[in-house]
């Protein structure tokens, strides 16, 4: 007699409700374990759920369009090795029997969904009103649409079965800034989302000479997404320190050079998230966020770190930052940013960060304002260092000044406490001595 089994959606962290964007199987197909057979689609990127078992598939559970979470039956599955019974026998008890032997069946542990960058999406169909009991939205659609201030009743959507996608809210959000969603326009300028701005310029940018159309991807768009967010509803300002990390830089270069046989190595921003732990339990309101009326302080140390990609930045984080060592904080990030590169971060290693620390060391640059990353209050840009004439009280001597860069939420944190807070960073650098007092 056949063995079925229910190929189930395996742990894929916080996400629920994740729609289904492409199914790779049907049923006859034959299958092997650890093989792809549907791709969802997360709020960071797209995610392929292999199948627990080898076998031939009986019936696929899901089509695209549809909404699963962890547990949730994908498709059933003959397993390999099973004889199946011939259909002329099959009686009315076989699906009770099928059903029985599925769940005595031992399902293994399936690893995780891996993720991978997402190809660019459709373009969505042109936002405009609708009767609310049409609207058909994912709770991560709908919670995406909240932070842009859209009520999903506004947005049209184009998924199957006309659900909202977060490309038809990002639609929406685009044409209500360029004055095309319920906006009014007038001659001296219109109310677009509540800014009051003049519609966007619309050009016809090919009467000037020749142009390239090229479509963002997933993740820029995210990206452009939460960062107009955050740039507009977070009042944030900018603070700049010199930090002298001569020598410590020294340091750095010789412990690596003591530890090269090992393979070990060490890098700058290994040290800068040291120092953020400290500063951020010097300075507590930095280790929190705005939920409502509340101020939320965080016991816990968790610092993201932007990641430049091929797709564009992703923010990985490292937890726990306070409980581990500097080598363990130079492997993590290094094994984060290769994991980001390709495409293959897991939801749980973006989430439930406490800071962020931007660094374009390893490109150039002197300062810069980096955004702040909602719902954290503070992000620290780090800049190239550079070799510079310092006075020592008799001489100008050459130390290497590294340009930190902090913007901070002011609604939390004002300009005297951020400067300290800079300031306290500049100095453990200068001196990593005091990151252990």
């Amino acid at each position: 007699m056949s063995q079925l089994i229910d190929i189930k959606v395996p742990d894929i962290g916080d996400y629920k409700d994740v729609p289904v964007i492409e199914v790779l199987v049907k049923a006859g197909d034959r299958i092997e374990k650890e093989q792809s057979i549907v791709v969802l689609e997360s709020d960071k990127a797209t995610m392929d759920v292999p199948s627990s078992h080898s076998g031939l598939v009986k019936e696929v559970k899901v089509k695209v369009g549809d909404s699963i979470s962890e547990g949730a039956i994908v498709l059933v599955l003959e397993e390999s090795g099973a004889t199946a019974a011939p259909v002329a026998t099959q009686t009315a008890a076989a699906p009770a029997v099928a059903k029985m032997e599925s769940a005595e069946a031992p399902v293994p542990k399936v690893e995780p969904p891996i993720m991978r960058a997402p190809a660019p999406p459709p373009v969505g169909n042109a936002p405009v009103e609708m009767d609310p009991t049409a609207s058909h939205a994912s709770p991560s659609v709908r919670k995406f649409a909240r932070e842009l201030g859209v009520t999903v009743h506004q947005v049209k959507g184009s998924g199957p079965k006309g659900r909202i996608t977060q490309e038809d809210v990002q639609a929406f959000v685009k044409a209500a800034m360029s004055g095309g969603a319920g906006s009014t326009s007038t001659a001296s300028g219109g109310s677009l989302g509540g800014l009051n701005l003049i519609p966007w310029p619309k050009v016809d940018f090919s009467k000037f000479g020749e142009t390239e159309r090229q479509p963002l991807n997933r993740i820029k768009k995210l990206t452009a997404a939460n960062l107009g967010r955050n740039w507009v509803m977070i009042p944030a300002v900018t603070y700049h320190e010199d930090a002298d990390i001569t020598d410590l830089e020294a340091f750095r270069v010789l412990t690596n050079k003591e530890n090269e046989k090992q393979g070990l190595k060490i890098t700058m921003l290994a040290f800068m998230m040291k120092a953020a732990v400290a500063a951020l339990k010097k300075f507590p309101e930095f280790n929190s966020s705005i939920d409502g009326d509340d101020l939320v302080l965080k016991k816990y140390f968790n610092i993201a770190f932007a990641a430049d990609t091929p797709n564009g930045l992703v923010v990985p984080v490292i937890r726990d930052a306070d409980k581990k060592g500097i080598f363990e904080l130079a492997r993590e990030t290094s094994e984060l940013a290769a994991l980001a590169r390709d495409g293959k971060l897991k939801p749980e290693q973006m989430q439930g960060a406490s800071f962020t620390i931007s660094s374009l060391g390893g490109i150039g640059g002197t300062y810069f304002s980096p955004i702040v990353n909602a719902p954290e209050v503070a992000i620290l840009g780090v800049s190239k260092a550079a070799m510079k004439p310092v006075w020592d009280g008799k001489q100008f001597v050459p130390r290497l000044i590294c340009p930190l860069s902090l913007s901070a939420d002011h609604r939390v944190i004002d300009g005297a406490l951020a400067t300290r807070f800079n300031v306290y960073i500049a100095q453990l650098m200068s001196d990593f001595r005091r990151a252990a007092l």
